[in-house]
């Protein structure tokens, strides 16, 4: 059987760093269909809700940890309205990253990020998020008017939705069905959003809303015909700027993403089930046969308490009391070898022949994830992914900064390999220290786009000129033309888009899906 816990003498584990980030697995997950031929529509939403400027400046009124406070069943009836569920979740000290059955959401002590693919009803979980905002984390709030159905609502310093054009918009739900519809939802929620559509309207876009500091809320009682429309802002030409206008707590938060689509067919395999599988036996036997190989020149190899051989990895997960190595996945026979020497049959757990949290622990380590942010530069971070059936893959990383225990970061990765709609999508805020190219080309490397976008979201200091704006290098990625580069000024903000296609691409023209 599998061995549940990571041996006393495993002293190379990052878990066994105080202070690193703790994983928690819903052990439910497994009666729901995750089955991901059903997750059609790869590009994600992505919702920002931020209720103060940093988690150095929650309000009085708020609880000391922010929204951490909130208990992750309270967060999970929440997802229940957007129609995900939960598959884990890692804790650390200023981010709680839960790994969904489509996409993922971070919990800070002063915002939440969500992001959901599929057709999931993202924005139908935002007013619940103000709701448990004010009422269980303690942010300033409208309170509730019950006889007039009104819950509390907690007041945003700033909101953010932005997401990639559909390729099916007619299979969206709620008010994901169009752009307009979405806006429209928004604007009765906020005053003075603006909305954008940020590359070609005849090709590959990227569509967001935003409010500035200061958010206030749409009074409820606002008939419709009062309510004032954001218009859309078209925001195609290079380098166009619009106002400028700085916010200084805003300073430090930055985000790049990078959307991913036609994915190289062959390369893609490595995201379906049978695949990992395989690799995942594959390295099971090496191990095994290195292990008799061992004793026969060694003889028996001591084991602390008597605990079962593991193939060794960096990749580990605790639930509750609870651990193990996720590729300590042979049979517990194989502890020993047949005395007359002959090979005996191997036979392996559940876990490397089904979905779940182990198969998406080898995908991370094969496919070359796991060397973004390395635990050699990075010792306390932790990696929580899983795969799907048929094929689909899901990641959050939580990156503690080493030598600063009240900064934390994520990054996070979200596959779907088929052929008809493959995208890949990998969105961070962590501060690396080196070039934001060097980032693009290693995750470009892994999944091998034949087109992709790249966004990068910085906040505006006390200077005009951003490091966003002076990288030129961003514009040469290897293997890629640059098609479109898109530089604007928001409200705090500067966004730089970037659009690629590969060398010699031959795949034609964009498929749209959504019109404006």
């Amino acid at each position: 059987m599998v061995n549940t816990e990571i041996p006393q003498n495993y002293t190379n584990s990052p878990s066994s760093f105080n202070g690193t980030p703790s994983l928690t697995i819903n052990r439910d997950i497994s009666s729901l269909d995750l089955d991901s031929s059903n997750a059609f529509e790869g590009p994600e939403k992505l919702l920002e809700v931020w209720f103060a400027a940093s988690d150095k400046a929650l309000p009085a009124s708020a609880s000391p940890q922010g929204l951490k406070a909130v208990s992750q069943g309270t967060w999970k009836d929440m997802l229940d309205l957007v129609n995900c569920k939960v598959l884990s979740v890692i804790e650390s000290h200023n981010v709680d990253a839960y790994l969904l059955s489509e996409s993922s959401m971070f919990v800070f002590p002063h915002k939440v990020v969500l992001k959901t693919c599929g057709t999931t009803t993202l924005l139908c979980g935002l007013p619940r998020m103000l709701e448990i905002a004010a009422l269980e984390a303690g942010f300033p709030h409208v309170k509730a008017n019950l006889p007039n159905a009104v819950a509390a609502a907690a007041t945003p310093y700033r909101i953010f939705y932005s997401r990639k054009n559909y390729l099916y918009p007619d299979q969206q739900r709620g008010p994901h069905r169009s752009w307009r519809d979405e806006v429209r939802y928004m604007d009765k929620m906020f005053v003075g959003g603006s909305a954008y559509m940020i590359g070609k309207m005849n090709g590959e876009h990227w569509y967001l809303y935003i409010t500035g500091p200061g958010t206030i809320l749409t009074p409820p009682a606002t008939p419709e015909e009062e309510r004032v429309a954001t218009q859309t802002k078209h925001v195609a030409l290079p380098d166009q700027a619009a106002k400028t206008i700085d916010f200084e707590d805003d300073t430090g938060d930055e985000t790049l993403e990078i959307l991913m689509t036609d994915l190289e067919e062959n390369n893609a395999r490595q995201f379906y089930l049978e695949h990992a599988s395989s690799v995942a036996q594959d390295n099971a036997r090496r191990v095994h046969q290195a292990r008799k190989d061992a004793i026969e020149h060694l003889g028996v190899i001591p084991e602390a308490n008597s605990s079962n051989p593991s193939i060794s990895g960096n990749t580990l997960v605790n639930d509750s009391d609870s651990r193990f190595d996720v590729f300590a996945q042979t049979s517990s026979d194989h502890s020993a070898t047949n005395s007359d020497g002959e090979d005996e049959a191997l036979t392996f757990s559940e876990e490397l022949t089904t979905e779940g949290h182990t198969l998406g622990s080898v995908v991370t380590e094969s496919c070359g994830l796991a060397d973004l942010y390395p635990t050699a530069k990075y010792p306390d971070a932790r990696i929580d992914s899983y795969l799907f059936t048929p094929c689909g893959y899901s990641a959050n990383g939580v990156v503690p900064m080493p030598g600063d225990g009240e900064s934390t970061n994520y990054w996070t990765v979200h596959v779907t390999p088929e052929p008809q709609c493959s995208y890949a999508s990998f969105e961070t805020n962590v501060p690396t220290g080196r070039e934001t190219v060097e980032v693009v080309q290693q995750v470009v490397g892994i999944f091998k786009p034949g087109r992709f976008s790249v966004t990068l979201f910085e906040a505006k200091g006390g200077s005009d000129v951003l490091a966003a704006k002076r990288d030129k290098r961003m514009d040469f990625v290897e293997g890629y033309r640059r098609v479109d580069r898109i530089v604007h000024d928001l409200e705090g903000y500067e966004l730089v888009f970037r659009y690629f296609e590969r060398d010699g691409w031959k795949g034609g023209a964009p498929r749209l899906g959504e019109r404006f």
